[in-house]
């Protein structure tokens, strides 16, 4: 099940929503696990019991890791952190990348192994995060462990962020397993938050998505084709995964939980370093906290801080998906930070910001096309297609047909990923009688917003989830 259709906005939600409201307080985690378990097996019946084995272990390591934090069993602790490290990371590995890793053995050996052809478990790289961060935090002390196996059950399968995120720490939302206070600010925080982040993967994400397909759907295709599909895709992905964790924050401040921004505005970046910064938060702040960190960070020698930054964005590809464009991808963005540590003082900061926002934005580019591409070959293609490198024309007619038809989208999507709406908002506010009008145009405007979303829906029109596939 998604958050983008009629079945969860009109029957799962609501459903749960009036049921959560009428149980006594202790009985509201009870409700919000057995919705998350429907939820979840909605999609994949069977995969339901690979997250409960996976849930089970991480709630058994954390006991055994907070039994032996004494100073004189601390070895057994330690070993029961790696034990929940390699068990989670296997899982994680089956299920998603073997056969990633026979058919690269087939190719190198000459073998004839046969795939398994497994399924992918949905949600199965977020879930596995949010149980690591808890055992990890347990053993370094800055987490209590968890005792009540319905709780940490609630932790790693809640509904809102399951399948795509955030990557919920246990220590942000430790507090309101145990008690949480709703309000009706909070209510309407909600509903403002997750209606926008409906609009935005419908409207926006789903729309530039035809444009990408239409893309990929033609066999003339000349250097503007691709450029529009670069662009296309580049700001898709944005709406579809930030549209998605606007619709998770807003869905926890339903139930009382307060989530962390994913996102923050990631194409007005001046350098590739602050892009991160903004982009997909909670993972890059994973991946900062449990794995850079722990090596070393920057606190080390010259070539051990390369290998560190290397190895963390081969990790990071690699986390996306199981083909070596994703690894390419992440290797591409390790060493645009490497240069940009050495080179970026003397090349851009210095000039004015147009300039340095045009280089993040052509490398974003860039790398959101290997990102989508269906492998090595197929990236590098579509590079030389936008550098005008292959033979082709620079434009036909159908191309211009494409940029006519999506101009008005492909515009509202680049102003809606600046900032500039929330701005002019804050300017109305400020002036006399603006913060009333604000107040009485909000409901009005997602109302219609909500409705527009409804017609889409119920048109069935084209509406994939791009997370589903990492």
């Amino acid at each position: 099940m998604v958050f983008a259709s009629i079945s969860f906005l009109y029957y799962f939600l609501p459903i749960v929503f009036i049921i959560y409201y009428l149980v006594p307080q202790a009985a509201q985690n009870i409700v919000l696990l057995l919705a998350s378990l429907v939820f979840y097996s909605y999609s994949e019946p069977v995969y339901i019991l690979l997250m409960l084995l996976a849930i089970l272990s991480g709630f058994l390591h954390g006991l055994v890791i907070d039994k032996f934090k004494s100073q004189k069993e601390e070895k057994y602790s330690r070993m029961a952190m790696i034990s929940s490290v390699v068990v989670s990371i296997s899982l994680l590995g089956f299920f998603k990348y073997a056969d990633f890793f026979i058919a690269n053995f087939n190719h190198v050996f000459k073998a004839n192994i046969s795939f398994l052809r497994l399924v992918q478990p949905i949600g199965i790289s977020f879930y596995t995060f949010q149980i690591l961060s808890y055992t990890i935090e347990v053993y370094r002390g800055s987490a209590d462990v968890q005792r009540n196996f319905l709780h940490f059950a609630l932790y790693v399968s809640l509904f809102p962020q399951l399948i795509a995120g955030p990557i919920v720490r246990y220590t942000t939302v430790a507090s309101a397993l145990d008690s949480r206070r709703h309000s009706w600010e909070d209510f309407a925080i909600g509903v403002r938050r997750f209606t926008i982040g409906l609009a935005k993967k419908v409207l926006l994400a789903n729309v530039l998505g035809e444009l990408c397909s239409a893309f990929k759907a033609v066999s003339e295709k000349t250097v503007l084709f691709y450029w529009l599909y670069a662009v296309a895709f580049t700001l898709q992905i944005y709406f579809d995964f930030s549209g998605y964790s606007d619709m998770a924050i807003g869905l926890g401040k339903f139930f009382g939980f307060h989530f962390l921004e994913n996102f923050n505005y990631p194409y007005i970046a001046q350098s590739i370093t602050e892009f991160w910064r903004r982009w997909h938060i909670s993972l890059g702040t994973w991946f900062r906290d449990y794995l850079y960190i722990p090596l070393g960070g920057n606190r080390v020698s010259t070539a051990r801080w390369l290998f560190n930054i290397l190895l963390v964005w081969l990790v990071t590809g690699f986390w996306h998906g199981a083909d070596w464009n994703f690894i390419i991808w992440g290797l591409f963005f390790g060493l645009l930070l490497i240069l940009e540590k050495y080179f970026y003082h003397y090349l851009f900061a210095k000039l004015p910001p147009f300039f340095s926002h045009l280089y993040v934005l052509f490398c974003v580019i860039i790398g959101f096309v290997i990102f989508d591409a269906g492998g090595i070959y197929d990236g590098v293609s579509s590079v030389m297609g936008m550098l005008g490198l292959l033979e082709m024309p620079l434009f036909n007619q159908e191309a211009l047909y494409y940029l006519q038809s999506y101009a008005v989208v492909l515009l509202l999507a680049i102003i809606g990923s600046t900032p500039l709406f929330n701005v002019l908002v804050r300017k109305v506010k400020s002036k006399k009688h603006g913060e009333l009008i604000v107040n009485l145009v909000e409901p009005v405007f997602l109302l219609v917003l909500l409705l527009m979303v409804t017609a889409y829906l119920v048109d069935g029109s084209f509406n994939p989830f791009l997370y589903f596939r990492f």
